[in-house]
């Protein structure tokens, strides 16, 4: 009897074997499908100067197997211990199945894992999987992008990686450990610390809800800093989900006001139609299909070409463009691509707001730029091509030559249009309304723009948007910088909220911390700030 005992026991943990060999072949079968979605690796992406913008860490995710698991009430207990946001019940009912494998969570802390670890429940275990970490945590943001939890690439450089081939080799089974060749871009990290810390300042500074800084290299078109805020960590991913935290610099689209007269002004230079000796008349509003134009700050006299630049006359600029006609001001702007979405490696973009009716009243309100909006990304790359000596080079955030980029660009403007409109915007720094954004030694040439914002369909005297476009050195630039200020308050009681008094100063703080690190040697004496300086000096 002992004996049949015995036999009988050994025979059924023999048939139990067998079972849990048959069972353990599908439960690896489960493991093995579920591990082909484990995070594969991604490239390390630096900065121009090899600084590592985001890379790739170790971390371990928390699985099951709920057909090994003896007891499911125990196991959905110990973890709910660990893990309190569990819901336990639906937890249990989950254990409790014949499945071969379930995620548990994802991304856990060593701390966590070495608690479960330490509890030892049967059908519990890890896996080690590729997280994606940015050192710089929200310097680059934009830049950057992030990734889903499955270290897949959804937005910024790193949606651009995957769209470039990288999930096409995920997909075959390959490049799922590291060691792949890192993705260098353009931005320096020096010039986009010190971009996104001076709008930070200005934002606190001018009580403002949201800014943007861009700097473009005017000869290779390259992208060596863009900052929107308010940004995000891309190490939180649930940050992205915010709305304001959007980013501003190529998908928002915003009537950029009178940095538009900077095109409009190199549009009838450029045309042979206006010269720059002309003169217009702007002693009153001009009054065109039932509305009037007034100038902000009117002189009420005849102004020549570069005062109605350095003033940043309505009335002027929009006689000149009215000069130049309708049709020859829309081939301009769309030369300069202010018309069509501007598409970089990133892939947001937003596209521009044009009237569907092209009347004379657009053309008039475009020329000081309202009634259109662009991204600031678009500004600014039209604006390097008035500083370039008229070249439209597309902008791009991956190195580029001065040979590669001359492949790509096309000529806007003459070479005398550039020089005149270089001119202009130094004037515009030295005795217009770009004062603030002198730099001693860097010659910084620039033209404000006070755009007032549409609320509920009617533009609000009380709520501006302001920008600065720039360049420096004046007298042969290299680099092009467009600072946004959304709603800036007064500084002191009593002081106008204007592009020139907040844009411009947080322009010349950015070019002020840049420049050396781009390698500008300041001039020690500077013949354009000498008390002789005139607007003929243009001429």
């Amino acid at each position: 009897m002992a004996m049949v005992v015995f036999g009988l026991l050994y025979a059924t943990l023999a048939v139990r074997l067998v079972q849990l060999g048959v069972a353990g072949d599908a439960d690896d079968t489960a493991v093995a499908a579920a591990s082909s979605e484990i995070a594969s690796a991604r490239p390390d992406i630096v900065d121009a100067h090899g600084e590592i913008l985001a890379t790739d860490i170790k971390t371990f995710s928390l699985f099951a197997e709920p057909r090994r698991i003896v007891d499911a009430d125990e196991a959905a207990e110990q973890l709910s211990m660990v893990f309190p946001e569990f819901d336990r019940d639906r937890l249990r009912r989950d254990l409790a199945t014949n499945a071969g494998f379930l995620w548990l969570k994802r991304e856990i802390t060593p701390a966590q894992r070495k608690r479960i670890h330490d509890l030892g429940l049967p059908g519990i275990g890890f896996r080690s999987e590729n997280r994606r970490f940015y050192p710089g945590g929200p310097t680059a943001a934009h830049i950057l992008g992030t990734v889903n939890v499955d270290n897949q690439g959804i937005a910024g450089i790193e949606k651009y990686i995957d769209d470039s081939g990288l999930s096409d080799l995920h997909d075959a089974g390959f490049a799922v450990e590291r060691g792949q060749e890192p993705i260098a871009l353009s931005v320096d990290l020096r010039v986009q610390h010190a971009v996104r810390s001076e709008l930070a300042s200005a934002m606190q500074r001018y009580r403002s809800i949201a800014a943007i800084g861009i700097v473009l290299d005017v000869k290779t078109g390259e992208v060596l800093g863009m900052s929107s805020l308010p940004d995000y960590d891309p190490n939180d991913p649930s940050q992205t989900l915010d709305k304001d935290r959007m980013n501003r610099a190529t998908v928002g689209v915003y009537e950029m006001g009178s940095t538009f007269k900077t095109f409009t002004t190199a549009m009838a230079l450029d045309s042979g139609l206006v010269h720059i000796n002309d003169i217009f008349d702007a002693t009153k509003p001009l009054y065109i299909s039932g509305f009037t134009i007034h100038d902000f700050h009117a002189l009420h006299r005849p102004l020549s070409v570069p005062e109605i630049f350095i003033h940043s006359s309505n009335v002027g600029t929009a006689k000149m463009a009215l000069e130049v006609g309708i049709p020859a001001q829309q081939e301009f702007l769309g030369k300069l691509g202010l018309l069509d979405e501007l598409h970089t490696e990133l892939p947001e973009s937003g596209a521009p707001l044009k009237p569907r009716e092209w009347t004379k009243l657009s053309s008039v309100t475009i020329s000081f730029g309202h009634g259109i909006s662009v991204s600031p990304m678009q500004t600014a790359v039209a604006g390097a091509a008035l500083m370039n000596g008229g070249y439209y080079i597309p902008p791009t955030f991956r190195p580029r030559t001065e040979a590669e980029a001359g492949h790509l660009a096309r000529r806007v403007v003459k070479p005398e249009t550039s020089e005149l409109m270089r001119k202009l915007m130094r004037m515009n720094v030295l005795k217009g309304s770009g004062r603030r954004a002198s730099v001693p030694g860097y010659r910084v040439g620039g033209k404000t723009g006070t755009a007032e914002k549409v609320v509920n369909g009617k533009y609000a005297n009380d709520k501006r948007r302001n920008a600065f476009l720039a360049a420096f050195p004046m007298d042969a630039p290299r680099y092009l910088v467009l600072v946004v200020i959304d709603e800036p308050q007064p500084e002191e009681q009593g002081l106008p909220a204007t592009a020139g008094m907040n844009a411009a100063p947080t322009t010349a703080a950015i070019i002020r911390r840049i420049a050396p690190m781009l390698g500008v040697t300041p001039l020690l004496t500077d013949p354009d700030e000498g008390p002789a300086t005139t607007i003929a000096a243009v001429e």
